[in-house]
């Protein structure tokens, strides 16, 4: 019994799990029987005109690249990571790969939103850069001063003991917050890469093959899987759910396996124990997409990388709601705060990532592409998360989210 409660709560823990009970969610809210929401395929088509306008704008030969930390990196044309890589005295192409894990883990687990007030001044440009990429340079800027590693001639990594005992302080200090500058769930990201780093210092065996203990070793436990020099995607998100999944706050588990981003809504059925069950892994997915490339560069073939999903987010899902494909049944549940853990929120994400590949498939009929030459990380990027930016813009002058969403800072 105990080994069939903990094949299912790993089935959980991946990306067709995702997808499908997703689309489970999605045809419920066809048939009506959503608590929270209606939808509207009728207005998809407009969606999809939406997201072609601000990806011809950002990418007029539509050579797209994936959704990935990577994007954020770049400011005013620069590749700052790739300016600092480039330069620095790798030994081989997996020690840079290793680094590039380092920081696009530590990175991601940071990229909780930020809120709307908040900004980061960076020192190279004077601009203050607010949201994901104020978020992003901020992290560069740690991660090249050297504050996650234990040696400070060695900056470009981060370290599981460096991690462990991160202050809040020294956090506070790198994001600028203060007062008048102040960021959402900061205490949260703290505790996360705290939790990091004591879960990497336990598990030499997974990120201590070819170094010290780092999470830049998941590399060399994922490519210790690969067949043929090949991996599919599927596969980093199952690596980074399985071995990472005990630093999130401890939320629901099933036969002791913590599920993540997981949560309960009553439309989702099964025929086991996961029955109500509801799994999304949004920062687990953006953080897999953001290692494809540190993988290419080390000479991996990434494969399948349709296998992932969207990403259960507020821009993809303020795109659906401000297009009005999803519309409230309560309009007063726009004014009101919602926890994450809501049927409302749980729906609204469900139904980001299903409508999600609806849209995809739209996109890609329009363009004459397929899912292999225009995959949905790249239509993500293009994209969905822009264009739900842009409209929230439209609708709100601060840009923020048709949904107000109370987060921790390790959902959203």
């Amino acid at each position: 019994m105990a080994d069939a409660l903990e094949r299912q709560a790993r089935a959980l823990l991946t990306a067709a799990a995702v997808r499908a009970r997703a689309e489970q969610m999605l045809e419920r809210g066809l048939d009506g029987s959503l608590s929270h929401f209606t939808i509207d395929l009728g207005r998809m088509d407009r969606v999809a005109d939406a997201v072609l306008t601000v990806t011809r704008k950002a990418y007029p030969t539509l050579d797209i690249p994936f959704h990935a930390r990577w994007r954020h990196f770049v400011v005013g044309g620069v590749d700052r990571w790739a300016r600092l890589a480039d330069a620095a005295p790798w030994p081989d192409r997996a020690a840079r790969a290793r680094a590039e894990f380092d920081l696009a883990i530590v990175s991601v687990l940071l990229d909780a939103g930020a809120g709307a007030a908040w900004r980061y001044r960076d020192a190279e440009t004077g601009h203050a850069i607010g949201r994901s990429e104020g978020l992003a340079i901020a992290s560069l800027d740690m991660f090249a001063g050297g504050l996650f590693s234990h040696d400070a001639g060695s900056p470009f990594r981060a370290d599981a003991n460096a991690l462990a005992k991160l202050p809040l302080a020294a956090l506070t200090a790198a994001f600028q917050v203060t007062d008048n500058n102040p960021l959402l769930g900061l205490e949260g990201r703290a505790d996360l890469l705290r939790r990091l780093g004591k879960l990497v210092a336990e598990r030499a065996d997974v990120f201590g093959l070819h170094d010290t203990p780092r999470p830049g070793g998941l590399l060399d436990h994922i490519a210790a899987h690969a067949v043929s020099g090949a991996i599919p995607a599927p596969a980093i998100l199952s690596a980074v759910l399985n071995e990472l999944g005990p630093i999130w706050p401890s939320r629901l588990e099933l036969a002791g396996i913590p599920l993540g981003d997981c949560w309960r809504h009553p439309a989702i059925q099964a025929n086991d124990a996961t029955a109500g069950l509801v799994p999304l892994h949004k920062l687990s997915q953006w953080l897999s997409y953001s290692l494809i490339e540190p993988l290419q560069r080390a000479g991996f073939a990434v494969t399948d990388i349709d296998g992932l999903t969207g990403l259960a987010e507020y821009r993809n899902g303020g795109l659906f709601v401000d297009h009005e494909v999803l519309r409230l049944r309560d309009p007063g549940d726009a004014e009101r705060g919602h926890a994450v853990d809501s049927l409302l929120v749980v729906e609204w994400r469900a139904l980001t990532v299903a409508l999600l590949d609806r849209l995809a498939e739209r996109i890609r009929a329009k363009l004459g592409r397929t899912s292999e030459t225009l995959p949905l990380a790249s239509i993500l990027e293009g994209g969905t998360w822009a264009a739900g930016r842009t409209i929230a813009f439209s609708r709100r002058p601060d840009g923020s989210p048709p949904l107000k969403v109370i987060s921790d800072g390790t959902v959203f």
